[in-house]
């Protein structure tokens, strides 16, 4: 009588907020799973990350929302529903890997999951919860890499270190439904998204202006994209820009349908944002201006695609006529 061995039960913390953090995880994830393909993976994020999991089913079973913790910034904490999350977790998992900053917060957090085993970072002279399983902390590694090097020395070979997002049907429908949305023709249009979650990466409302004439000019209609908190940043880009040949879609599109709308963009120029890994994970060229990061960690992994510049408009024109010369290089 043969003995059945139940899958792993993996566990993944990850409560980070934005589409980015959650996106720069995929290679890890895709790694995961080829190398354990029966195994059950849950995703503990923040609440507001269940839309972005339920895109992945391939990826990640089953999602968790994480009620926060005390010392935790991203969000407050609710103590009661932290022991009830607690309560649910201690002792039902083989594995709970933290794919969540440092280790310096996170590892005790990731300890008190009860899981059989621990894996993820730490850094040099504080508390390694487990040296077999647990790599130092380094900040020379692009985003996707570090978490994919963690899962790689656990004995998951890469699968790939592109971002992926699965753009689905009812997306494209949805965005074809938004009002002036009709009249574009993909590859002929480009996408400027002024806005970011953190003021500091945001580049002057009148040099998106400067590269959207630029844009107009090579014949390509302009689209301004962003959220409803974002609106003040591409109010200031339309009124520079003037309406001619522009669409805004400012508090129009979700995730969805922003992705649906970036996939038949021939160029997308923002900051340092979430939407720039949306752009490498639909593999739209972009212009990404970094004023306040490490390039080196946050740009996109293909330089050929996607150009990183600084805070400087004529550096961006020159790397927007690199791209669109590149497009028409590669389709003739």
């Amino acid at each position: 009588m043969s003995l059945v061995i139940p899958p792993p039960r993996i566990l993944i913390f990850r409560a980070l907020p934005g589409l980015g953090d959650l996106l720069c995880a995929v290679p890890a994830l895709r790694a995961l799973r080829r190398g354990a393909p029966e195994a059950e993976i849950t995703l503990v994020g923040l609440p507001q990350a269940a839309a972005f999991a339920g895109r992945f089913p391939d990826l990640i079973d089953q999602f968790l929302p994480f009620p926060g913790f005390p010392g935790l910034p991203e969000q407050p904490v609710k103590n009661a529903d932290l022991l009830g999350f607690l309560q649910q977790v201690q002792g039902q998992y083989d594995l709970a890997l933290q794919l969540h900053g440092a280790g310096t917060l996170t590892n005790p957090v990731v300890a008190l999951l009860g899981a059989r085993q621990m894996a993820g970072r730490y850094v040099t002279g504080q508390w390694c919860p487990d040296p077999a399983r647990f790599l130092p902390y380094r900040e020379d590694e692009p985003e996707p890499l570090v978490w994919l090097r963690v899962v790689k020395h656990l004995g998951y070979p890469s699968q790939g270190e592109t971002l992926s997002f699965p753009v689905q049907g009812e997306d494209r429908a949805a965005l074809r439904a938004l009002p002036g949305v009709e009249a574009l023709t993909p590859g002929r249009y480009a996408v400027l998204h002024p806005g970011a979650s953190v003021p500091e990466r945001r580049w002057s409302p009148q040099k998106f202006a400067q590269v959207g004439r630029e844009l107009r000019g090579r014949g390509l209609q302009v689209v301004l994209t962003g959220t409803a908190g974002e609106a003040e940043a591409t109010r200031a880009v339309r009124e520079a820009l003037g309406p001619a040949d522009l669409l805004d879609l400012t508090g129009q599109t979700d995730l969805g349908t922003l992705a649906a709308l970036l996939e038949g963009a021939r160029l997308l120029v923002c900051g340092d944002t979430g939407v720039s890994h949306l752009g490498a994970a639909t593999r739209t060229p972009s212009v990404v201006v970094f004023l306040a990061s490490d390039p080196a960690r946050w740009a996109p992994l293909d330089r050929e695609r996607h150009r990183v510049v600084g805070d400087d408009a004529g550096a961006a024109l020159a790397e927007v006529d690199f791209l669109l010369r590149r497009e028409v290089a590669r389709v003739g």
